[in-house]
């Protein structure tokens, strides 16, 4: 009960932001300055707090590093099997990077963080950071070259490693590693702001969803929720079992790659040429779909 009492927690505050996006509450500008609060503050805190007393050799090993890229890159190429006869190529390219891309950051890691320990919680917050360094550049690759969109490729990925995400688990393992003592008060304060991260990512997500019933493409998105809902999180499974780690990192995983689709992709289809509504009603889909699912994972891991 517990844990549907969470989820449907979940489901109601993404309801909630939608609403004060609708009434006009939460408009572009406000929902950019809430994001920005959650994206830079609440995230990074709740990565630090994650990480800091622990050292990377204890969280990153090469065993999760093979696990993590081999479910990934297995995606991606069942992805591309699965969405190559599309007739068009910005509804293609879409698809492929919604089929793998990830919401590690704004849904992930906080539902890990509020419903299991913390040894889940920091094997969590490495594989938030490992896929994202191959995820973000995997997907604009993907995009600018199906679509032939001009992009400069280095300078997002100078972007990524200037990102606050990134850069507080790069601060909280470094802290980690060398047995640094974080002050308690700054700990207690880092704590309570980590805990806004994940109702504040919510009403985030929940102000940017946007759906035209209208444009639904049930063949594609359908190929899209079988795959980033269904497909991954049961590859990780499989993979994280053959390989015998431990309940920490076969936990943080499984439910990390169960996640929906990451609402950046809906801004990288935009800047790169993709179709912009077929990536909006996918994240809704695969966001709302991952309420059920995300029960069904935490269920059995836990």
């Amino acid at each position: 009960m517990e844990v549907v009492a969470r989820l449907l927690g979940l489901l109601a505050l993404l309801l909630v932001g939608t609403g004060l996006r609708a009434s006009g509450v939460l408009d572009t500008n406000r929902t950019a300055r809430l994001n920005a609060v959650a994206y830079y503050v609440a995230l990074p805190a709740l990565i630090f707090i994650s990480t800091y007393d622990r050292a990377i050799g204890d969280l990153l090993s090469p065993t999760l590093l093979f696990g993590l890229l081999f479910v990934l890159f297995s995606t991606v190429g069942l992805a591309w099997l699965v969405h190559r006869n599309r007739v068009s190529r910005p509804r293609q390219s879409v698809a492929v990077v919604q089929s793998y891309h990830s919401n590690l950051g704004y849904l992930g890691l906080p539902l890990v963080d509020a419903t299991f320990n913390g040894d889940v919680t920091a094997v969590a917050s490495v594989v938030l950071g490992v896929i994202s360094l191959t995820q973000v550049p995997l997907t604009v690759l993907v995009l600018a070259v199906v679509n032939e969109s001009e992009t400069r490729i280095r300078r997002e990925f100078v972007g990524l490693l200037k990102n606050p995400v990134l850069l507080a688990l790069i601060a909280g393992l470094a802290v980690g590693s060398s047995s640094t003592t974080v002050p308690a008060l700054a700990v207690n304060g880092l704590d309570i702001v980590g805990a806004f991260a994940l109702p504040l990512a919510l009403l985030c997500v929940g102000a940017s969803l946007q759906v035209d019933l209208s444009a639904i493409d049930f063949g594609a998105s359908g190929a899209v929720v079988a795959l980033k809902i269904v497909c991954m999180p049961l590859l990780a499974w499989v993979v994280f079992s053959m390989l015998a780690v431990d309940d920490a990192t076969f936990t943080a995983t499984v439910v990390m790659f169960g996640t929906p689709t990451a609402v950046s992709t809906f801004v990288f289809a935009n800047e790169l040429g993709g179709d912009e509504q077929f990536a909006s009603l996918n994240v809704f889909v695969t966001t709302l779909v991952s309420i059920a699912s995300l029960f069904v994972l935490i269920t059995l891991v836990g």
